[in-house]
């Protein structure tokens, strides 16, 4: 990996950190929930001998979905 690259990754992270500071509650649940159910998702496509990125778009919708409704009501 060249200096770029990880200057690029470093960067790519930090910025992601600060990306969901405006976000309400209910909208960073529902974000990383689907970042979750994606990566979950494809690992389980790769494991079942299926498709890796059918895995992530399933596993992407599910955990957005499921973020969305378990955020807590005040």
């Amino acid at each position: 990996m060249t200096k770029f690259q990880r200057g690029l990754i470093v960067a790519l992270c930090a910025g992601s950190l600060g990306a969901c500071s405006g976000m309400s509650e209910r909208d960073q649940r529902t974000l990383s929930g689907g970042a979750i159910g994606a990566g979950v998702g494809a690992v389980g496509g790769a494991l079942i001998g299926g498709s890796p990125l059918a895995g992530a778009a399933i596993g992407a919708a599910g955990g957005a979905v499921i973020g969305n409704v378990t955020t807590p009501h005040d």
